[in-house]
């Protein structure tokens, strides 16, 4: 087994067990750079690295109440479609360079978005109160799904957008929902829909079976081992250093 690569699914595991973020988008520039796997391969194997991890923890948050399960449902009606119908169209057309391109590019916008809303995190909240005096409650529901379209276009080219952005998008039309709430259903939602994108990858052959059983062996440690850690450095640093290396992860990717 690849002790480098269980060592980086280690390392990611303890950042995402101290903030609640950044697995699929501090794991996929890892997998470009570290691994010099090709984008399609790297965003292929974060798919299943992310819906492996999250298995866990949306079972734990089912069972402790934690899901707003019609929130769930609503974004992935949106999500689950748009994911089968952007890999259907990969299929149709063949995985050719202007895809290759498009995968890419996705990421890196997908990066850069997640630096900015991990950066801001605590002024979703704020935020999404002001839209609410703004829209109709009726409204929400179609905006849910749309969101959930959007997500699954994301995460389907980029394997990044679940979580963080998926968190985001919950907080900006359900700002009164409760934070362990907002978690419980963004993690929900997030485990079928890099399922499914998952395994429209792992159809064209874009997932590096080995590397994935190596990274999991050390993220489930690395997780557990985060949570513990979660009172040595404050919180504020550690997401301002998250958002940094998204930040500049996503540039190199762009460039």
């Amino acid at each position: 087994m690849d002790f480098t690569a269980t060592l980086s699914g280690f390392g990611v595991g303890v950042i995402v067990g101290m903030t609640g973020v950044g697995g699929g988008s501090l794991m996929t520039p890892l997998l470009l750079t570290v691994f010099k796997l090709n984008p399609a391969v790297a965003i292929g194997t974060d798919l299943w690295f992310a819906a492996v991890t999250k298995s866990a923890g949306a079972a734990s948050h089912h069972w402790s109440g934690h899901v707003d399960w019609r929130i769930a449902h609503l974004l992935l009606v949106g999500s689950v479609p748009a994911a089968v119908a952007t890999l259907a169209l990969m299929h149709f057309t063949g995985f050719s360079q202007a895809w290759a391109s498009a995968l890419t590019s996705s990421l890196g916008i997908a990066l850069l978005l997640t630096a900015i809303v991990v950066a801001n995190q605590k002024r979703w909240h704020a935020l999404g109160l002001r839209i609410e005096r703004r829209i109709a409650p009726s409204l929400k529901p179609v905006l849910t799904v749309l969101c959930g379209l959007v997500l699954g276009v994301l995460v389907s080219l980029s394997s990044i957008g679940a979580g963080a952005i998926g968190a985001a998008l919950i907080m900006l039309l359900y700002p009164r929902l409760e934070p362990h709430r907002v978690v419980g259903t963004d993690i929900a939602h997030a485990v079928p829909l890099t399922l499914v994108a998952g395994v429209g990858h792992a159809t064209l052959g874009h997932v590096d079976w080995a590397l994935l059983l190596a990274l999991l062996v050390g993220s489930i440690p690395g997780i557990s081992l985060g949570a513990q850690l979660t009172r040595l450095i404050p919180e504020p640093v550690m997401r301002t250093l998250l958002a940094v290396s998204l930040a500049t992860a996503g540039l190199k990717v762009i460039h």
